[in-house]
């Protein structure tokens, strides 16, 4: 028996949660690629488990996780899998991969279901249910950090402090209702530094977009109860707020303030839009997320609505990994669970079906939110139509799902035909590099399979080396030996699925040959290759692709493969593209003084309003450095050293 400290989960208030009264134990079996051999590394653990609460992981040969599981009593539910006969013929695979075991015991089952759901996301086990579709939602954030809060968009941890509104579906959803805060609410976007520096006003206030606090064009009591207007909206009391504008509208024209009162008119306009595009008729419905489940054909797809505040902040749909042989029930049960492991629950679910014990999960994730979270499958009234809804829209979203994954499936056997590849190719990378004159280089790779882009899968590479201005083939080179360096490293026996079946390289014969020189010296020889050289005239349909062997293949003009080759090439293009503007953006904030040890913003301040530039501080004598307000002597040798090492 053997305890493991290091399996314990890594976020910080599940370890608070679990790091008392927990126990690890990890027993190993013999390597025996068979289920006998399978089922006696269980027998094996059996012989030490309690019959407590707790958390399995079923793992290989190697001890890679086949599968994560919980169980109100440990010795009970792992019996179950020496019981071969009652198996599926999934789980009769999965123990007969299984070596050895490794259990974390915890104080309650709702512990361990969310421990379970913690290393399913962490391990990615393929007997799981998995959540493929992980990218951090957007979240709406009304600052609290400054005399005027700034609304903006958010992404990722929740760490600073004001209010946070969401989850929204889609960036999309977010940017719409930040218009609508705009037009509303005259509440500023700007960061706190584009604030500090402004003498005028900037173009969204003379759009009638921000109130401009920026130049005190408005008081903060006064900009106070903007906020205050739009922490109502967002939590669903817009009624209140169009209350307030009629009245302030009312007491403009009285006053014969025309002007004033057609501003709150058209804000009154904008409100009203608003509540018809977003509103929900579900009375009571308050803050509630709704999942329903489509399958057809052994496939899933898990539609989910956010509402908040009887608002409607938009849908998604998911299409859970590793349902083969799963009851529906199950999937959106631990489909639930690995949702709101990041995600805040609101107060209500409303689910399509009964789910298995329902009371578990609810408690759970009562636990995780801290408030009491209600699981609730309607049956009647508007929330039935709600749902039925949510059931139209995932049947709608699955069927375009298995028609696209028809096509794809068929352009890729095309493809895999044209370009005589081994097999199908189930992960393509595409490779595209950015630049102007060499300066702020950054190479891109994007990835695409069966199942379309694979956003998540996405890199970009800062050049690091220096090359020569223009040096394509170096960049390029620096971009693959990285690649491919890491995935000799990480996965040298190829079994994760991050090795390319297919290289798209964006360039001619030359670019060809020099990325497959690039690839002999790394040792990789069996990934084919494709060069894209754009036509000529550099006309789009008229693209030659090159092989290693040295042939070329032309397409006719409307031909599907052609289409799907080019959307990969411009989809590499934008993400190389949008990546050089981000890093070029970023290299215009900074200066040399940055890189210097000992000079930090204050003093980098005074350097620049004393010299008026970084490159007049780089040229200027010891002398005039030391004659530098808040400059020491020492800071100045020290500076002048930096940049005059020989002198």
């Amino acid at each position: 028996m053997n305890r493991t400290p290091a399996d314990r989960p890594e976020h910080p208030r599940a370890t608070e949660r679990f790091n008392e009264d927990q126990a690890t134990y990890t027993v190993r079996g013999s390597d025996a690629p068979d289920l006998e051999a399978g089922v006696a590394a269980i027998r094996n653990v059996l012989k030490t488990l309690p019959a407590r609460p707790g958390v399995y992981r079923m793992q290989d040969a190697k001890g890679d996780v086949l599968y994560v599981g919980k169980a109100r009593a440990l010795k009970q539910r792992v019996t179950n899998y020496t019981q071969v006969a009652r198996l599926s013929k999934r789980l009769q695979r999965m123990v007969a991969q299984t070596r050895s075991m490794t259990v974390v015991t915890t104080r309650t089952e709702a512990e361990a279901l969310l421990l379970e759901a913690q290393l399913i996301k962490r391990f990615r086990p393929p007997y799981n249910v998995l959540l493929r579709d992980d990218k951090s939602f957007p979240f709406i954030l009304l600052r609290e950090d400054h005399q005027f809060p700034r609304v903006q968009k958010h992404r990722g941890a929740r760490r600073i402090k004001g209010q946070y509104y969401g989850p929204f579906a889609s960036a999309g959803s977010v940017t719409r209702t930040l218009n609508a805060l705009q037009k509303l609410f005259l509440l500023r976007s700007c960061s706190d530094s584009f604030f500090q520096n402004r003498s005028r006003p900037c173009l969204l206030y003379q759009i009638r977009r921000c109130s401009a606090p920026c130049v005190q064009r408005i008081e903060p009591a006064a900009y106070g109860e903007l906020v205050e207007d739009a922490k109502n909206f967002l939590t669903g009391k817009s009624t209140n707020v169009q209350a307030r504008l009629s009245k302030l509208m009312a007491e403009a024209a009285e006053k014969h303030d025309y002007e004033l009162a057609a501003v709150y008119r058209d804000r009154l306009r904008a409100l009203t839009y608003i509540q018809g595009s977003q509103t929900v008729h579900a009375e009571g419905l308050g803050d509630a997320d709704i999942f329903a489940l489509a399958c057809k054909a052994g496939q899933m797809c898990i539609q989910a609505f956010f509402i908040r505040g009887g608002q409607n902040w938009g849908h998604r749909a998911f299409f859970p990994a590793h349902t083969s042989d799963v009851p529906e029930a199950d999937v959106l049960a631990s489909f639930l669970v690995q949702f709101y492991e990041d995600m805040p629950p609101p107060k209500r679910i409303l689910v399509d079906r009964d789910l298995p014990e329902p009371e578990l999960i609810a408690e759970a994730l009562s636990e995780r939110a801290e408030r009491k979270v209600l699981i609730e499958r309607p049956q009647r009234g508007d929330r039935r139509k709600l749902m039925e809804q949510a059931t139209r829209n995932a049947e709608e979203a699955l069927e375009r799902r298995m028609a696209e994954s028809t096509t794809q499936g068929k352009l890729l056997r095309e493809l895999a035909d044209t370009f005589e590849l081994p097999d199908v190719p189930k992960r393509i990378e595409v490779y595209d590099n950015s630049h102007i004159m060499g300066t702020n280089a950054t190479g891109a790779m994007i990835v695409a399979g069966p199942e379309g882009f694979r956003k998540n899968s996405y890199r970009k590479f800062n050049i690091k080396s220096g090359i020569t201005p223009g040096d394509d083939f170096g960049m390029m080179k620096e971009v693959l030996e990285r690649r491919f360096a890491r995935l000799e490293k990480e996965d040298p026996d190829r079994q994760s699925g991050e090795w390319p079946d297919l290289l798209l390289i964006d360039g001619g014969r030359g670019q060809l040959n020099a990325v497959m020189e690039i690839m002999e010296d790394a040792g990789v020889h069996d990934v084919p290759v494709v060069g894209v050289a754009k036509g000529p005239d550099r006309n789009a349909g008229r693209e030659v692709f090159h092989l290693p062997n040295g042939r070329e293949v032309t397409f006719p003009p409307n031909n599907a493969l052609l289409f799907y080759l080019q959307r990969l090439r411009d989809e590499a293009h934008r993400f190389a593209i949008g990546t050089h503007r981000a890093k070029r953006a970023k290299s215009l904030t900074t200066s040399t003084l940055d890189e210097v040890p000992g000079i930090g913003p204050n003093r980098k301040r005074a350097l620049l309003m004393h010299f008026g530039t970084a490159r007049a501080v780089k040229g200027a004598a010891l002398e005039d450095l030391e004659r530098a307000p808040g400059i020491s002597k020492g800071t100045a040798r020290q500076l002048y050293d930096y940049f005059h090492p020989n002198g």
